[in-house]
């Protein structure tokens, strides 16, 4: 059975979230002809960085804001009863094998999920399909526990 704290569900700064993220992967990929994946975004800021070359303007730019935009949230909106409850080491251990599967899988949540599946990439579907899946067989068994 799944409890809802419904005290702190906020369904539409969910919806705000989402809405967001939708107009700026699609003004990114009609006005600029990029695709908003972070972790393509990410690789190719770091590979300029170990290159000795100045990032690409647009591509810090989105970083920035995505750092700026998670900074003011956290001081001005905090998350009622967010927590992570982990060791900083293991949440380290586990940010650095999601961003080895991010390589592993061509791309991330957002890349496959937002902007791979509105250009009906097949290659999208199948990565969403296998990470949703996943994550569902993992909350899964983690409530059997």
């Amino acid at each position: 059975m799944f409890d809802v704290d419904w005290q702190h569900f906020t369904p539409w700064t969910a919806l705000a979230g989402g809405a967001l993220i939708g107009l700026s992967a699609g003004a990114l990929g009609l006005l600029g002809g990029k695709i908003a994946g972070i972790s393509g975004i990410l690789g190719a800021t770091l590979d300029e960085l170990r290159r000795g070359v100045r990032p690409t303007a647009w591509r810090a730019a989105f970083l920035g804001g995505i750092v700026l935009a998670s900074l003011a949230w956290a001081a001005f909106a905090p998350v009622p009863g967010a927590h992570h409850g982990s060791h900083g080491a293991l949440i380290a251990v586990a940010g650095v094998l999601v961003g080895f599967g991010t390589r592993l899988g061509s791309g991330c949540a957002s890349g496959h999920g937002v902007c791979g599946l509105s250009r009906l990439s097949l290659r999208s579907a199948v990565a969403v399909a296998t990470f949703m899946a996943t994550a569902m067989a993992t909350a899964t068994l983690l409530r059997l526990h």
